[in-house]
């Protein structure tokens, strides 16, 4: 039987690499997004007028039988302190981007993920204590953080024996960062393919994790560790 994974986020740097990686390792996968991403099997398209209900439903509604992995690597960075003119517009779109992706993927979790399946979710590495210069971003994803422990916990609604974990990358080595950093140490940042090969080794439980846990992903000298906390 073929194994499948829903990836929230599918059409984005690292949503593309995971895309990638497990099409050639003959998984079925269904991309979530606002726009398709032609190499997946299936795409599940949103609205960016949706609110959060509304994105429930199109994606429950996109989501058919059983799944044996679900990762959101939906999202989006803004910065910004307390005094910044945008501040509210910035963080209510972070909050979307992060956030609301997050709790459609476990709402979607609870309904699809096989019972020994895996979640997994993004968070980030800065936002595990204050973020002054980017408040709305670090709210939200502090938020992830958050949801991964109460997920992990007892009645959450998962499967029994399913497992939550989420990343914690510094910096990944995407096309748009390198734009807009021309000048940064790329040594010290995490290729997707990388991680899409991690979250490979996870979900086909060749690399072991311990649910409930933020993985730390650290990148150094092109040599990239992953912690869990």
């Amino acid at each position: 039987m073929v194994s499948s994974i829903v990836v929230y986020g599918g059409s984005g740097a690292l949503g593309r690499a995971i895309v990638s990686t497990f099409i050639k390792k003959q998984w079925s996968v269904i991309s979530v997004d606002f726009s398709a991403n032609p190499e997946a099997t299936t795409n599940v398209l949103l609205e960016r007028g949706d609110s959060l209900e509304e994105q429930g439903k199109r994606v429950l509604g996109g989501v058919v039988g059983q799944v044996d992995a679900i990762v959101c690597v939906a999202g989006g960075w803004a910065g910004g302190n307390a005094a910044s003119s945008d501040l509210f517009a910035t963080s209510e779109l972070t909050w979307k981007q992060s956030v609301h992706s997050s709790l459609v993927a476990a709402h979607l979790a609870s309904k699809t993920l096989k019972p020994d399946g895996i979640l997994t979710l993004t968070g980030a590495f800065p936002a595990q204590k204050g973020t002054p210069f980017m408040i709305g971003y670090g709210m939200a994803k502090a938020a992830v953080h958050q949801l991964v422990a109460s997920l992990a916990g007892p009645d959450s609604g998962l499967p029994a024996t399913a497992k939550v974990n989420a990343i914690l990358p510094v910096t990944l080595d995407t096309p748009m960062n390198r734009s807009g950093m021309p000048n940064a140490d790329f040594s010290s940042w995490t290729p997707c393919e990388e991680v899409a090969e991690t979250i490979h080794g996870w979900a086909t439980k060749a690399v072991p994790f311990t649910s409930g846990k933020l993985v730390e992903i650290v990148t150094k000298d092109s040599k990239t560790t992953y912690t869990e906390k």
